[in-house]
């Protein structure tokens, strides 16, 4: 697990191969990513937009850009956490992602960017 804390937002990620959808005859690796997103602020804070760098270990670099997270802007009051899972595909066994969210402070409408821990993704049997 990859966890770290941003202007008192902690961001926590867990990976895990998907066999079941990869296949790797076809240059195609599925990862699941399951992340925790904890308010340690003292302030209501809004996730407006995520930012991903996704690499694969052949070098190529995919950006992606959009509105919130898995199609929600959720709310954060202090002591809050907000959950979600979801997945990236690679064409390389081995990758990695990093990124940042930013959010609001809801009070005064202040924004501020909090760091996504890069994490790696690698398929079990690369790890022999």
């Amino acid at each position: 697990m990859e966890i770290l804390t941003t202007n008192g937002i902690t961001v926590s990620v867990e990976t895990q191969y998907l066999s079941a959808h990869s296949n790797p005859r076809e240059l195609k690796f599925l990862f699941g990513y399951h992340i925790v997103i904890e308010n340690g602020s003292p302030f209501t804070v809004q996730l407006l937009r995520r930012h991903w760098l996704i690499q694969d270990s052949d070098g190529r670099l995919r950006e992606v850009e959009g509105e919130g997270v898995i199609g929600v802007q959720p709310v954060l009051q202090a002591g809050e956490s907000h959950e979600y899972a979801s997945f990236c595909n690679l064409e390389t066994e081995i990758g990695k992602m990093r990124g940042t969210y930013l959010m609001s402070r809801l009070d005064d409408g202040s924004l501020f960017e909090v760091t996504i821990p890069e994490f790696r993704m690698v398929a079990p049997f690369r790890l022999n």
